[in-house]
Parts: C-alpha cells; sequence; structure tokens
C-alpha cells in the first residue's frame, strides 16, 4: 500500500512524458493515488489521455485557466465525479517566446508582463480559490512548481522571474489563510529539466551544462526525482510543512561558486 493510497489528485500542466508533471503523476500513481488530469487543447489532449490510461484514469478534462468558465466547469465536473479532492497539483506557466530572448528590458512590454503573470501565477489562486471547497478539513494539499529565477537573475528567463516570485509569494498567502482549513499549500523549485517548456528559453542547454558542473551534486535532476518530492510533499508523510518551496536541483541553489576538482588548490 502506497503513502498516497485513497487520495484523489487533480495534475494540471501535462504537456509530454517529459513533462515535470508527468513525473509527478507516475510518482503519485504508484504511491496508490486516484488522478484527473487537465489538458489545453486539442493537440496536448492525446497525450494527457495516453498518460491517464497508463496511471488509471478516465478523468482528463479542459482546462484554460485564462477562462474563469472553464475553471469553474472543472470544479463542477471534480464535484459530480469525485465530490472532494485532497491534492492539486498546479504545474502551468508561460510567457509569450520574445520575451525571453535579449535582456529583460529589452523584451518586457505591458501586454506580455500580463500574460506571464496571469498565467503563470495568478491561475494557481484562481484554481485554489475554486477548487477550495472540495479540499476544505481533508488534510488535502495544493502544490506549485517554481524555479530559481524567482529569487536569483538568470539570463533569458526575463519576465518569468517576476511570475515566478509572484508565484511564490501566492504560496505564503494562500498557505496563511488556508491552514485553519487544513489544506497546506507548497511549493517546489526543480532544477533545470529539459522539457517542453524550457525548449522556449534561448541558451537552455548551455544552462543544463551550467547547472550540472555547478550543483552540489554535479548533475541535474529528473522528473522522476521531483515526482518522488512531490508525492512526499502532497502526502500525510509531511502534514507539519506549508508555506514552504522544497528545492529539488541537486543543490545549485547553495552554491556560491563551484571550481572543477583540478583547479582547487592543495
Amino acid at each position: 500500500m502506497g503513502f498516497l493510497t485513497g487520495k484523489k489528485v487533480l495534475i494540471t500542466g501535462v504537456a509530454s512524458e517529459r513533462s515535470i508533471a508527468s513525473g509527478i503523476a507516475e510518482a503519485m500513481h504508484r504511491e496508490g493515488a486516484q488522478l484527473a488530469f487537465t489538458y489545453q487543447g486539442e493537440k496536448i489532449r492525446p497525450r494527457v489521455e495516453a498518460l491517464a490510461g497508463e496511471c488509471g484514469s478516465d478523468l482528463v478534462l479542459p482546462l484554460d485557466v485564462t477562462r474563469d468558465d472553464e475553471i469553474a466547469a472543472l470544479t463542477e465536473a471534480l464535484n459530480r465525479r469525485w465530490s472532494t479532492l485532497d491534492v492539486f497539483v498546479h504545474s502551468i506557466g508561460f510567457a509569450p517566446r520574445e520575451l525571453l530572448a535579449g535582456g529583460y528590458l529589452q523584451t518586457v512590454t505591458r501586454d506580455g508582463y500580463r500574460i506571464a503573470h496571469d498565467i503563470s501565477a495568478y491561475s494557481f489562486a484562481a484554481l485554489g480559490q475554486a477548487l477550495r471547497p472540495l479540499m476544505r478539513g481533508r488534510a488535502s494539499s495544493m502544490l506549485t512548481l517554481t524555479y530559481l529565477g524567482a529569487v536569483r537573475a538568470v539570463p533569458m528567463y526575463n519576465v518569468m522571474g517576476p511570475a515566478k516570485a509572484s508565484l511564490e509569494a501566492n504560496v505564503r498567502y494562500m498557505a496563511a489563510e488556508l491552514g485553519p482549513e487544513n489544506i497546506r499549500v507548497n511549493g517546489i523549485s526543480a532544477g533545470p529539466i529539459k522539457t517542453l517548456a524550457a525548449a522556449g528559453i534561448r541558451g537552455f542547454r548551455t544552462m543544463l551544462t551550467h547547472a550540472e558542473k555547478g550543483s552540489a551534486l554535479k548533475r541535474n535532476v529528473s522528473i522522476e526525482e521531483v515526482g518522488n518530492a512531490a508525492a512526499f510533499l502532497c502526502s500525510d508523510l509531511a502534514s507539519g510543512i506549508t508555506g514552504e518551496i522544497l528545492y529539488v536541483d541537486a543543490g545549485f541553489n547553495i552554491m556560491g561558486f563551484s571550481l572543477p576538482a583540478d583547479d582547487v588548490d592543495a
């Protein structure tokens, strides 16, 4: 019996089999959770349905987080099918591609800034607000995915940095408000992983190499490792943890700088 047995879980943001959300789904399925999925657009739907099938689920629902009617329809569908919800995983982020190349001030626009914050940060609060009645009083958990660019200046990450900073503030404010209802809210700050979303960032391969060499473990992390951490954080094993950002990045965030072993003075 897994440590998520009996838990009803909603996972958003699956884009492909290499998505971080896919790694989370697989880990939670392994630990006994019942899963529901969302997809954004018909192009993505077959991929999500395939993953859902592998996880023993037929509950795959449309969701465009820029549309309040789709958020409401999602909540209604979950209420009809399950009536309650134990875990909500938010793995949604977007900024226009042209804002993720060049300098921050060189590329930022009013509309692009609004889009990045709406989809990447506000959507977590909007879904939390909508799903709250299904999760209240159940020792439930909300989890989002963030990145080091929320607190450090990362080349080419640009407008997504302020958007992720806003998302991390959401974690704290939502945790404070929902705590009395026995709903925990946390985030995972994953190291760089080669996903569809990462493909939109210019120079991402260089970032992967730099993260590998500069991390404490001298390697990058996998979607499986992030999935395992997410499964723990959303389980009753983590019942005392809320309002936190857990780094799953092979220790990259703790390092000041790193030198190759043969460059260190004896």
